[in-house]
C-alpha cells in the first residue's frame, strides 16, 4: 500500500522562486498549474527540507526518512531539516502504524533522492562548464575535480529543470549498499533536543487566542447511549463554568457525549464532575470480560463462522489419519494503551477552514469522520500536526478529534480545547480486544507434523474503523488481517488451516483498537506456546522441532523484494539466538530459558525475530522474574541504527509488560481499571538485561516498531514451563495462574 501510485505519476524537478521542489506529478497537469506532491525541497542557502507524512511519537521516524533522502541525494546532513506536515490530499495516504513507515517510505524517498541527485549533477555540470560524467555529488555539492558548486548556488542560479517518466524513475541509479554514506551509520535523532529542552510542541500544548476549554462527560456505554436529561445545578456553582451541551454526532463516533465548557480546564474538569446526566445506555451495559470470552469460544465452536485465511487441501483427512493429535486453547485479556499524553484536540473554524490541532496517527482515516460529523466537505477540514506523547496505535483511531470538532461547532466555531482526563481516556480507549484461540496439530509416523489448524476470535478494529482494508478469505468471507497476522506462519506443517472470527459482542461493547503489535501480539502467543507444547508431545527439542519446519519450501520459500529467503532467514535468527542465549546449557534451580520466533507483522513485510527469555520462578508465590531477554532480528537494511535499537528495546519491554503485568477486564460494559494505580504496566524495577543483535543485511528494510513485542510473551511462557514445569495459556501471566499450573 504505497502512499503514491508511481505508475500514474512522473517525477518533476523545477526551479521556483523559493527553491527547487522535488515531487511526483503528471507532466500535463503540471503544465496546467497542477500543484505537485512535494517530498523535499532545497533552498537557495542549500537547506534541504524533508516533508514527512508520518507521526512522531518517540520513534524518531523523521530522522530515519530524512537519512534515506539525504543519502541518495548526497546531502550535507547538517543542512537537512525535517517537516512533519499537516493533512492535505496531496500527500496521499497519511498513516503511521503497522511498522510500515520506513518500509513504505524507503523506495519512495530513495528514488526521489536519486532523481534529485541526477538532476543536480546535470545542472551543476552545466554551470561549471563540464560534462555530467565528469561530476559527482558529495556533501551537498556537485564536484568536478578541484572545482565544485553547492546545491544552494545551483538553485539560486535557477539551473534545475528536468522531468522523469515512471520508466526513467524506475531505472534511477540508486546507490549500491557499498556507497551508502548515511544509511546504516549512527546519527543522533534530530527531534531529541526539542523533546528535552521544552521546545517540542505536543497536542496538549496547542493554544490559540480566545480559546475556551472542554471536558466530555462520558456515557455508560461506548455505543448506543442517548442523553435523556442534563442537570447543571451543581455545575453552575463552579467558578468559570460556561455551559454543558449534548453533542449531536451524525457520524456516530461519540454517541451520548455531553460536552462541559469552562474558561479554564480546571473549571471544565470540576464542572464535569458536578454535572448530572441521565442516559439511556446501549445494550452492552452489563457485558463482562467473561461474557466476551464465552462468546468468542461459542463462535469458535461453530465451524460455519469466520473467514478461512489459509485453507489447504487435506486438513481433515490428515487429522483423521493421524497417529496422534494435540489441542490447546490460549486466551488474552483486554489490554489498554495508557499513552502518557491523554487524548486531546483543539478545534475551531477560521476563514472557511475547520482546523483540528492534535497528534494523530491516521489523518486519512479521521478526516471522513470529521466531514460527516461536521456536515462539511473534507477539503474544508485540516488536521494540524503535533508531536504525540505516545501513540502505540491509540491515535490511529482519531475519534477524539470528532468530539473536539463538534464541541467547537456547538459554540459557533469558537476555539475549544478539549482534554480527556486519564479515567476519561481509559473509558474512551480503543482497547486490544480479549481473544480466544484454539490450535490443533496432527502427527504422523515418527512424530512428523502432518496438519495444523488455528482458530482465532477477537474484536476486529479494521472491521469497525477501516473495512476497506479487509481482504477476503478462501471461503469468500472478509477478514481483518490485523487481527490474524502471525497465524499464517512460515512453518511447513503439512496441511494448514487458519480461521479468523470476529467477536461481534466485543465490537458492540467497545471500539476494538490497534495496540502495538496488534494481532500478532496474541496470535504468536498461541503459535509459539503451542510449538513448544507440540515439541514436548513429540519428544523433540523445541529448537530442533522448529528448525525442522522452517525449511523454506512451498509458500514459505519467500519472494522479492521484501521476503527474500523466506523461512531460511527465520531459521537463521533462531539459530543465532540459541547460540547467543545459551540454549541447552545448565541453569540454576527454578530458572528456565524459553525461546520463540516470529516474523513480526505481515507476510509481505516479514521482520524475522527470535527471543530467548531467562526467567526465575518463585514456587511459593508463583511470581516470574525475567532476568534477561536476548533478541536477534533480521529487518533487512538497518536505516538508522540508534532508532532501530530503541524500537527493539521499546517493543521488547512492551511485550514483557503485556506478558506479565498489563491487562484489565470489562465490568458492566466498561474497563475495570481506569488509572495507573490498578492498571500496572512494567515498572523500572522489573526491567531485565537486554541483549539485542541485528543481522547485517543489504536487503529491503522492513518494520521494527512492533515485531519484538510479538515474540517476548511466548518466550516467557515457555521459560516458565522449562523452569518449573508449569504451562500457562493466558496473558497476562499472573502469579496465581503459575501456582495453579504448578498444582496441576
Amino acid at each position: 500500500m504505497n502512499a503514491i501510485a508511481l505508475s500514474r505519476r512522473s517525477f518533476l524537478v523545477t526551479a521556483t522562486a523559493a527553491g527547487a521542489a522535488f515531487a511526483f506529478a503528471a507532466p500535463a497537469e503540471a503544465a496546467g498549474g497542477y500543484e505537485p506532491t512535494i517530498w523535499y525541497s532545497i533552498g537557495k542557502d542549500g537547506t534541504i527540507t524533508v516533508h514527512v507524512i508520518r507521526a512522531e511519537m518517540g520513534q524518531h521516524v523523521g530522522t530515519a526518512i530524512a537519512r534515506i533522502v539525504a543519502d541518495e541525494l548526497e546531502a550535507d546532513w547538517s543542512k537537512v531539516k525535517i517537516d512533519h506536515v499537516d493533512s492535505d490530499p496531496k500527500w496521499g495516504l497519511m498513516v503511521t502504524g503497522g511498522s510500515w513507515s520506513v518500509w513504505q517510505s524507503y523506495p519512495l524517498y530513495s528514488q526521489a533522492g536519486a532523481a534529485g541527485r541526477t538532476a543536480l549533477i546535470e545542472a551543476g555540470a552545466k554551470l561549471l562548464g563540464v560534462a555530467p560524467g565528469d561530476c559527482v555529488a558529495r556533501n551537498g555539492a556537485v564536484v568536478a575535480g578541484k572545482t565544485s558548486i553547492g546545491y544552494g548556488d545551483i538553485v539560486a542560479k535557477g539551473g534545475v529543470s528536468r522531468t522523469f517518466t515512471p520508466e526513467e524513475l524506475a531505472k534511477m541509479p540508486v546507490k549500491p549498499a557499498a556507497e551508502r554514506r548515511m544509511i546504516g551509520k549512527p546519527a543522533p535523532a534530530r527531534d531529541i533536543p526539542g523533546k528535552t529542552n521544552g521546545k517540542g510542541v505536543y497536542g496538549l500544548d496547542a493554544k490559540v487566542p480566545g480559546m475556551i476549554y472542554a471536558r466530555p462527560k462520558l456515557p455508560p456505554t461506548r455505543n448506543g447511549a442517548k442523553v435523556t436529561a442534563i442537570d447543571d445545578t451543581a455545575a453552575k456553582a463552579v467558578p468559570g463554568f460556561i455551559k454543558a451541551v449534548a453533542l449531536d454526532d451524525p457520524s456516530g463516533t461519540v454517541p451520548g457525549w455531553v460536552m462541559v465548557y469552562g474558561e479554564t480546564f480546571v473549571a471544565a474538569d470540576r464542572a464535569a464532575d458536578a454535572l448530572k446526566v441521565t442516559w439511556t445506555p446501549g445494550d452492552t451495559a452489563k457485558v463482562s470480560e467473561a461474557d466476551l470470552q464465552k462468546h468468542a469460544g461459542d463462535l469458535i465452536a461453530d465451524a460455519s463462522k469466520g473467514s478461512l485465511v489459509v485453507n489447504d487441501d487435506g486438513v481433515d483427512a490428515a487429522f483423521a489419519a493421524a497417529k496422534s493429535t494435540l489441542e490447546a486453547t490460549y486466551t488474552t485479556a483486554t489490554a489498554l494503551h495508557f499513552q502518557m499524553e491523554p487524548v486531546n484536540a483543539l478545534a475551531f473554524e477560521k476563514d472557511g477552514l475547520f482546523e483540528i490541532h492534535t497528534g494523530n496517527q491516521w489523518q486519512s482515516l479521521a478526516l471522513p469522520w470529521l466531514a460527516q460529523a461536521l456536515g462539511r466537505k473534507p477539503e474544508t477540514i485540516v488536521l494540524r500536526t503535533y508531536l504525540l506523547g505516545g501513540g502505540f496505535g491509540r491515535r490511529l483511531n482519531g475519534d477524539y478529534a470528532v468530539g473536539a470538532a463538534l464541541a467547537s461547532k456547538a459554540m459557533g466555531g469558537k476555539p475549544v480545547k478539549m482534554v480527556l482526563t486519564r479515567p476519561d481516556d481509559t473509558r474512551f480507549d480503543s482497547p486490544r480486544s480479549p481473544s480466544v484461540q484454539k490450535v490443533r496439530m496432527a502427527f504422523g509416523e515418527g512424530g512428523r507434523v502432518t496438519a495444523m489448524t488455528h482458530d482465532a476470535c477477537a474484536g476486529w478494529p479494521t472491521e469497525v474503523m477501516a473495512p476497506f482494508f479487509m481482504p477476503k478469505g478462501a471461503n469468500g468471507v472478509a477478514f481483518d488481517p490485523f487481527a490474524i497476522n502471525g497465524a499464517n506462519h512460515w512453518y511447513s506443517v503439512g496441511a494448514h488451516r487458519v480461521r479468523a472470527i470476529s467477536n461481534d459482542l466485543a465490537s458492540r461493547t467497545f471500539r476494538p483498537g490497534w495496540l502495538r503489535s496488534v494481532g500478532p501480539g496474541w496470535t504468536n502467543w498461541a503459535v509459539e506456546s503451542f510449538m513448544d507444547e507440540a515439541a514436548h508431545a513429540a519428544g523433540a527439542d523445541p529448537l530442533a522441532f522448529r528448525l525442522k519446519m522452517l525449511d523454506a519450501t512451498g509458500r514459505n520459500a519467500g519472494s522479492a523484494p521484501n521476503a527474500v529467503g523466506g523461512a531460511k532467514r527465520q531459521a537463521a535468527v533462531l539459530k543465532r539466538l540459541a547460540d547467543k542465549a545459551g540454549w541447552g546449557k545448565p541453569l540454576p534451580a527454578d530458572t528456565g530459558l524459553g525461546i520463540a520466533t516470529t516474523f513480526g507483522q505481515e507476510r509481505d513485510m516479514p521482520t524475522w525475530v527470535a527471543c530467548g527469555a531467562r526467567v526465575k520462578v518463585d514456587r511459593a508465590t508463583g511470581a516470574a522474574k525475567v532476568e534477561k531477554l536476548t533478541l536477534v532480528a533480521d529487518c533487512g537494511t538497518v536505516v538508522s541504527p540508534d532508532g532501530a535499537l530503541a524500537q527493539m528495546q521499546g517493543a521488547a519491554l512492551w511485550g514483557l509488560s503485556l506478558a506479565l503485568f498489563e491487562g484489565t477486564a470489562f465490568e458492566n460494559g466498561e474497563p475495570k481499571d481506569l488509572n495507573l494505580d490498578s492498571y500496572t504496566p512494567l515498572r523500572m524495577t522489573d526491567v531485565p538485561d537486554l541483549d539485542i543483535e541485528f543481522v547485517q543485511s543489504d536487503l529491503a528494510p522492513v518494520g521494527l516498531g512492533e515485531p519484538a513485542t510479538t515474540v517476548v510473551g511466548p518466550a516467557i511462557g515457555n521459560a516458565i514451563f522449562n523452569a518449573v514445569g508449569a504451562r500457562v495459556r493466558h496473558l497476562p501471566i499472573r502469579p496465581e495462574a503459575v501456582k495453579a499450573a504448578l498444582k496441576a
